[in-house]
């Protein structure tokens, strides 16, 4: 059966009332605004859609259905995220995507069972949106409650999110901060993963940016390049150079704080996210909170080596 939405649940995404901004706190000229456009939200800059935040209504829900981020745009136009492609159907733009908490899948698709392998299982949640709440214009910032819900629709666990923009300075591009915090307000959690139970490698899952498709993808990290290099690592960042015909973009991922491992495609398929249980599963204590914290940066142009670290590390401690 299929998750169920709590009462009053159900719907689309909409944008509690903020306090309108006084004309001291109006935002710059060229900054990103949030704004409603139908069920879903808008970051916009000067008319440019950057960003949509979607609640996810629609998704099957065998793909484990949840708010996401699609399409996410540079400041030229470029398309830098992907939803539901052929190759992985439950991958969906930019989002929260966990193989297992407490045996409910919030990823999709099959669950990887030890000595069986990919196995298709009556065991996906759903990540059910609240009214999201748009603050000031000058900050870009939206915040979203998101109640988990288990295979059976009961409540498993509480997420604060927010998700703010910022063009960079010159506007050669512009950053985009994801912050969540889940809150283990129903008990005990375990975070798994295919790769803590059996499958070498495959350690992923927490937020997870699935990149639209190129032509040529270079992957960048602390260690140098290609996706081996990257992959499994404890980089501070991430980068993924793209080209699609003439034209190259970057997508900079850069982690705050101790980092954990990257879970890292591009031969197969263009991904990249911090991996919360790459090779153990991960317990949250009832009562406590686990911070979710990654900033993409996205340019209209190849960065190198070089440039792709000292970009990260101006990302790096960003408050």
């Amino acid at each position: 059966m299929p998750p169920h939405l709590p009462p009053g649940a159900a719907g689309a995404v909409r944008a509690a009332a903020a306090e309108p901004a006084s004309g001291l706190d109006q935002a710059a000229p060229g900054a990103p605004v949030w704004r409603v456009d139908g069920d879903t939200v808008v970051l916009d800059r000067d008319g440019l859609p950057l960003a949509r935040y979607t609640a996810g209504h629609g998704v099957p829900a065998v793909h484990a259905p949840r708010p996401h981020l699609h399409p996410v745009h540079t400041l030229a136009g470029a398309l830098m995220t992907e939803a539901s492609p052929v190759d992985h159907r439950h991958h969906y733009g930019f989002s929260v995507a966990i193989p297992e908490v407490n045996g409910t899948s919030f990823w999709g698709g099959r669950t990887f069972v030890r000595d069986v392998g990919p196995t298709l299982l009556p065991n996906h949640g759903q990540q059910v949106s609240a009214p999201v709440t748009l603050s000031s214009a000058v900050t870009g910032t939206l915040d979203d409650a998101v109640t988990w819900l288990d295979q059976h629709g009961d409540p498993l666990l509480s997420e604060r999110r927010s998700i703010r923009g910022a063009v960079l300075p010159g506007s050669d591009g512009w950053s985009l901060r994801w912050t969540s915090d889940l809150v283990a307000d129903h008990g005990d959690l375990t975070i798994t993963s295919p790769g803590a139970t059996g499958r070498p490698g495959a350690g992923y899952g927490g937020l997870f940016w699935r990149s639209s498709p190129s032509d040529e993808t270079v992957v960048l990290s602390h260690g140098g390049e290609g996706e081996s290099t990257a992959h499994g690592s404890r980089s501070p960042w991430v980068a993924l150079a793209q080209r699609r015909g003439d034209s190259w973009t970057t997508l900079l991922l850069v982690q705050p704080g101790g980092p954990s491992p990257w879970f890292v495609r591009a031969a197969t398929f263009p991904g990249a996210g911090p991996a919360l249980a790459w090779d153990a599963p991960l317990t949250v204590e009832a009562g406590q909170t686990l911070r979710l914290d990654l900033t993409a940066v996205l340019l209209d142009r190849r960065l190198d080596l070089r440039a792709a670290g000292a970009l990260a590390e101006e990302h790096s401690c960003v408050q």
